[in-house]
């Protein structure tokens, strides 16, 4: 546990698919990952790991599932809030987001997320509709997850300039090469992004950017280290990244790596990491 309350899940996926395809979901490395994954099933996993609250996060890009997200989480002891998903681009994005607020469970929408990272655009986030629809984010009080892949990180920092009001939290420390060991560019393209104040970062998915057969600590601390030297125990967060995570590791292992790589810190700073950081960000 983490202090007296224990630890906070910052990211973690569900989803049944007997409802709605995972499309992304191809290939036989991830064939493990295509079945049904629900609360029921997170939930002792979590527990036996000592997380007390989690933060669920949207998978696909269609309306229907945050709306289904918010329901799970009013009905949850455990998920205390929902990243959604929202057309960013659509004119009524305003009264989307308004209306998301109505639903049950519409008090746990936390933030809003797009895969940035499968636009063709390096420059996505900086078109005008997008921008817009950013703004309407940071006017209804949430923030925005970005996923993106490292390559596009500085989109993400000129972004995150020409929007100061809103907050950006970066899923996966931006995906950096573990597998291949390279450090850079995406190092400095992450400290550029850490320089901006509105920014916080997920210390999540790094399992599974390396080699998800044979990875150790030892590949990993790197990354750890660079991000936790950037943004501080004050802007970063754990997540599971469950299910993904399974793909590398179970979600105790995934847990017991984050305990090690933020080992050197401070109680009170490793409770941040664990904790009090997502608390803050998200208004949890």
């Amino acid at each position: 546990m983490t202090g007296r309350e224990g630890i906070v899940d910052a990211h973690h996926h569900v989803w049944d698919l007997s409802v709605r395809d995972q499309d992304w979901i191809t290939g036989d490395e991830l064939a493990p990952l295509r079945r049904d994954f629900t609360l029921a099933d997170l939930e002792p996993e979590a527990r036996a790991a000592g997380v007390r609250a989690t933060v669920l996060v949207q998978t696909i890009t269609v309306p229907e599932e945050t709306p289904e997200f918010l329901a799970l989480a009013h009905g949850s002891d455990l998920v205390a809030g929902v990243v959604g998903w929202c057309d960013l681009t659509a004119p009524d994005v305003t009264d989307t987001l308004a209306a998301l607020r109505e639903l049950p469970g519409g008090d746990r929408l936390v933030g809003i997320r797009h895969q940035v990272q499968d636009e063709p655009d390096p420059d996505w986030l900086l078109r005008p509709d997008v921008r817009r629809g950013l703004r309407a984010v940071a006017d209804a009080g949430l923030v925005h997850d970005l996923v993106v892949r490292a390559h596009q990180l500085p989109a993400t920092v000129r972004a995150a300039a020409l929007l100061p009001e809103l907050t950006f939290v970066l899923d996966h420390a931006g995906k950096p090469p573990v597998a291949t060991g390279e450090l850079r560019p995406w190092a400095d393209d992450l400290r550029a992004l850490a320089a901006r104040p509105n920014t916080v970062c997920k210390l999540s998915g790094l399992v599974t950017e390396a080699d998800v057969r044979s990875w150790t600590v030892r590949d990993l601390r790197p990354y750890a280290d660079t991000v936790l030297d950037a943004f501080g125990p004050d802007r970063l967060m754990f997540g599971s990244d469950w299910p993904v995570c399974r793909l590398a590791a179970t979600y105790q292992e995934v847990v017991d790596t984050a305990r090690t790589l933020i080992g050197d810190l401070g109680e009170d700073e490793r409770t941040r990491v664990l904790a009090t950081t997502a608390e803050r960000v998200y208004g949890l």
